[in-house]
């Protein structure tokens, strides 16, 4: 995301690994469309190894910007190629964050990736000097905050960017401050100790011919990040044209992603409990429409959590009732 000092040759391996990280979005991305237009199953993007995938898309993509950072800026701030690069970044977060608004306005991205690194790239400045070790703890702090300082003080949406309320707003596409900034901080901090003890000459090697098409994607990773999406709906728009997914109805859809989010931590017979309750509590109180359209403000979001609690307790006493007249 940043160039190089002046004088210093590219880090290639730096190149390889943005590439390689930019196909792997594509891959994630492209699978979140198939579910979106209907062809995989609900929910199937937000549960098990390809929620872990997303996770590890999105750090290793926040490391680098962290690690690029440092090699740019550490011997001084280049004012011009920062700057650059920045209004870049954060102009690019911004249509994004407009178009979404248009497109999808009930989980449009307010503050998604884009809009971290944008963040990140200013507030990383301030570690850029400090021991590498400081970064490190901090970058700690960052990713283990959100298990312990979680409050409804940061429920209101102009605090939903710090990533600490009490539960997740609904977004297309959701990095918030805390825990995400804690990858930036983690590349910082490497970046910092591989210069340290003289690793970082040792990186400046040429790579095989075969790494060609991955470091010329990592070389361009803005552009392929802002145009690889639309591409990729735009193909599963057209195959949507000539093979139209089989059409499941909204109470199927929603007690499929419902059961395949609560397999995670329950078991079958409590999931299928659960999911029942809480379809028939939000059909009673008419909120269906809002959860299918994910148009959820702070309010619904916060009855979509009373109502989770509700059936949670609901689900444990019918299997406790169940268990004891068998």
């Amino acid at each position: 995301m940043y160039d190089r000092p002046a004088g210093k040759s590219r880090i290639e391996l730096l190149d390889l690994a943005r590439g390689v990280a930019l196909v792997a979005m594509a891959v994630y991305h492209f699978a979140w469309d198939l579910e979106f237009f209907g062809y995989a199953e609900p929910g199937m993007t937000a549960v098990g190894g390809w929620k872990l995938f997303a996770r590890c898309i999105a750090s290793s993509f926040l490391f680098i910007v962290g690690f690029s950072l440092y090699l740019a800026h550490s011997a001084g701030i280049r004012p011009r190629s920062y700057l650059r690069r920045l209004a870049m970044v954060a102009g690019a977060a911004l249509a994004i964050s407009l178009v979404t608004w248009f497109a999808v306005p009930g989980g449009f991205i307010f503050f998604g990736i884009l809009h971290q690194i944008a963040l990140a790239s200013v507030l990383g400045l301030l570690f850029l000097r400090l021991p590498w070790f400081v970064s490190a703890a901090t970058a700690v702090f960052f990713v283990a905050a959100p298990w312990y300082l979680r409050s409804t003080m940061f429920d209101a949406p102009v605090l939903w960017w710090i990533g600490l309320s009490s539960s997740d707003p609904v977004s297309n596409d959701y990095v918030p401050l805390f825990p995400w900034f804690g990858a930036v901080l983690a590349g910082i901090a490497a970046a910092n100790l591989a210069t340290g003890v003289g690793l970082m000459e040792r990186l400046r090697f040429s790579m095989g011919r075969w790494s060609s098409p991955f470091r010329f994607l990592g070389r361009h990773s803005l552009i392929v990040y802002l145009v690889h999406q639309p591409l990729l709906i735009a193909l599963v728009w057209i195959l949507s044209q000539v093979a139209p997914p089989a059409l499941r109805s909204d109470a199927d859809q929603f007690g499929l992603a419902c059961e395949a989010t609560c397999t995670q931590t329950h078991d079958a017979d409590f999931c299928a409990r659960y999911c029942d309750c809480v379809y028939d509590r939000l059909a009673a109180a008419g909120a269906l429409d809002a959860v299918f359209a994910s148009e959820q403000d702070a309010e619904q979001i916060a009855m979509l959590n009373e109502t989770a609690s509700m059936c949670t307790f609901n689900a444990g006493q019918d299997l406790g009732e169940a268990g004891t007249t068998e």
